[in-house]
């Protein structure tokens, strides 16, 4: 019988086993991953000596006693059952931008469904999510939006959650568009339960999205750290309607860490669901959607600065003289002057 070492001397299955032991967004595990690599990552949590790092000691002790070598087993047989792929960095698949989050990148995650709609560059993928109690007006502004989303190409991003969630969700699958569904559990426990054939659906015609190994339920910090992984995939969020506490400013903050764009819609002052889309765009946190072409031009916008970036890396900013008219080219520079 293989022991977790042997096991851990293959670096997926090395990440497996460090998804499984640590919480999402755990930065000493993505730094010690990013310094060591994953195998020898689980050597030193297993270790008898403390690791050299910030926080090492407090790290080994809270993940050693969780790596175990019957939940491995487990995991990885149902990730085998479930159709599921494990991916992680390196393979094709794995999304550009999300390596945005630094030590707090996910160690691997769990897909079922188009892997392939992970591929694409970030500024073609649209986060849309917002309250869970959502009105109509909200429900009926998000397929509005949805739908030309998808008449743009855009991949449609959300939480898998009642109200907005659900909405774009629904709106991208009638329209016969791309959407990715990022759970906060396990894929093999589609939360919420109302949403299990929607769900179902997203991981048949779209794809569903983890970095919660099989089996595990949503809790709050998972939900809280989903977030995060909603503004990384994507070159814009979208909030719909949110109310003034709402967990979706989370989302909304964390996109602006990574400096995506973050666009809201307005709602009416006497509606409680719109208070925080209103207290981001007061802040000066988001920027105002009245349409489609709103939400175009902040994805354009990320395509732009992205390829600007890429320019300045190679060095070939434009040359100070392409910026004269073709008669002063012509003319050449004034002697004297």
């Amino acid at each position: 019988m293989d022991t977790i070492n042997e096991l851990a001397a293959d670096e997926r299955t090395a990440r497996i086993i460090l998804a499984v032991a640590s919480e999402p967004g755990d930065a000493v595990t993505g730094r010690m991953i990013r310094t060591v690599g994953a195998s020898e990552t689980i050597a030193r949590v297993l270790a008898d000596e403390v690791p050299v790092g910030p926080d090492a000691d407090t790290w080994q002790r809270r993940l050693a006693p969780r790596v175990d070598l019957a939940q491995t087993r487990r995991v990885l047989a149902e990730t085998e059952r479930h159709g599921m792929r494990v991916l992680i960095p390196g393979d094709v698949e794995w999304p550009a931008g999300i390596d945005a989050l630094g030590d707090r990148v996910p160690v691997v995650l769990w897909a079922k469904g188009d892997t392939g709609l992970l591929s694409g560059p970030v500024w073609d993928r649209l986060t849309v999510t917002g309250a869970r109690a959502s009105t109509g007006y909200g429900e009926h502004v998000t397929t509005e939006l949805v739908q030309s989303a998808v008449a743009d190409s855009r991949v449609v991003f959300s939480g898998g959650a009642y109200g907005i969630d659900g909405a774009a969700h629904r709106a991208a699958l009638a329209s016969d568009g791309a959407t990715v569904a990022v759970l906060a559990g396990g894929l093999d426990r589609p939360y919420p339960a109302g949403h299990a054939d929607l769900l179902t659906r997203v991981g048949k015609d779209g794809l569903l999205v983890s970095e919660m190994p099989p089996g595990a339920a949503p809790t709050k910090w998972r939900f809280l750290q989903r977030g995060r992984l909603l503004t990384a995939l994507s070159g814009t969020v979208l909030i719909a309607e949110a109310g003034y506490r709402s967990g979706t400013l989370h989302t909304a903050a964390r996109a602006a860490e990574l400096g995506r764009p973050v666009g809201a819609i307005p709602g009416p002052i006497t509606s409680a669901t719109s208070t925080g889309c209103h207290r981001l765009l007061r802040d000066g946190l988001a920027t105002i959607i009245t349409g489609y072409d709103d939400v175009r031009s902040l994805l354009d916008g990320v395509r732009d600065g992205a390829h600007r970036s890429v320019r300045r890396t190679a060095g070939l900013e434009a040359d100070p003289l392409d910026t004269l008219t073709p008669s002063a080219q012509r003319e050449g520079p004034a002697l004297g002057r």
